[in-house]
């Protein structure tokens, strides 16, 4: 598997360069000059639209990257670990005794369910903040021109001349197409199909109208499509001016200081500890708080 991987290393980056070659020679063509002229890549907000980023967007920005990091890595090990050693079994007792036999299920599912929980808690929290601060308007297309600036905005990424603008006042289209799709259509996604997949889900009859192989590979998918998200998000924020993105993202100020890339950092450190100490001696002494841990 390795060595088929290691030759397609070599194969993408022609492709890569293959693709820039292309975009410099297309933006090079007297029309497309004049497409860019008259579409620079982002759509104009309205008057009353916010400027800048709130402390709690970047505070909210830094747990989701927490969150997906453990949801992947769970999801990942579900799929992959085989059948489970280690399972956790809720307790019915008091309000949530119920004549069926307790929940049960593997340890690394458990970890899945209970960073999914903490995940949706946090983007609920983000989408009440959201509407009632005015973000919104900043990541939802309010306009048609939207599409050909969106069209204007890939252009010149693929040619290596990044669309001139701030985001600090206002996201390129491409920028708003792409948070719009995570914020509300690959995040909700995630959210029903991994409903139906969770071993919590009883119902026979909407069963047979959700089957589980489709639902699986849309599960799938939308974890497949945040990871490439993730990967050219990250490629973009270090290679479009770093620290001032940076700041944007984690200390909520403009400017080309060293605060963001420091919080940055302190998160990427949390991280990596996180990581190596959730071994499964942490995991079943989390997972016996709420309930009962046994091995087979």
């Amino acid at each position: 598997m390795w060595f088929t991987l290691a030759w397609a290393v070599p194969v993408a980056v022609l492709a890569l360069a293959g693709a820039v070659l292309a975009a410099k020679g297309i933006r090079a063509l007297p029309a497309v000059e004049s497409f860019l002229v008259d579409y620079p890549g982002a759509s104009p907000l309205p008057a009353w639209a916010p400027v800048g980023f709130p402390a709690w967007l970047a505070w909210q920005h830094g747990l989701n990257v927490f969150f997906i990091l453990f949801i992947v890595r769970s999801g990942w090990q579900v799929r992959t670990a085989g059948r489970p050693t280690t399972f956790w079994t809720r307790r019915n007792t008091g309000a949530l005794r119920t004549r069926r036999a307790p929940t049960r299920m593997g340890i690394n599912l458990w970890l899945h369910l209970t960073v999914d929980l903490l995940w949706v808690l946090n983007g609920l929290v983000f989408y009440v903040l959201l509407f009632a601060t005015g973000q919104w308007v900043r990541i939802v297309p309010v306009s048609w021109d939207i599409v050909p600036n969106a069209v204007s905005a890939a252009i010149q990424y693929a040619s290596l001349g990044w669309p001139v603008g701030d985001g600090w006042v206002n996201y390129n289209a491409l920028q708003t197409l792409s948070y719009f799709s995570i914020v509300f259509v690959a995040a909700p996604l995630a959210l029903a199909t991994g409903i139906r997949l969770s071993p919590l889900w009883t119902s026979r009859r909407l069963s047979k109208l959700i089957p589980l192989a489709p639902t699986r590979v849309v599960h799938v998918g939308v974890m497949v499509f945040f990871l490439v998200f993730i990967a050219v998000h990250v490629t973009l924020v270090l290679a479009t001016g770093a620290l001032r993105n940076l700041n944007h993202m984690y200390a909520a100020t403009s400017g080309d200081g060293w605060t963001g890339f420091w919080i940055f950092a302190a998160s990427l450190a949390v991280m990596v500890v996180a990581w190596f100490a959730a071994g499964p001696r942490l995991l079943r002494a989390v997972a016996s708080l709420g309930g009962t841990v046994t091995t087979r």
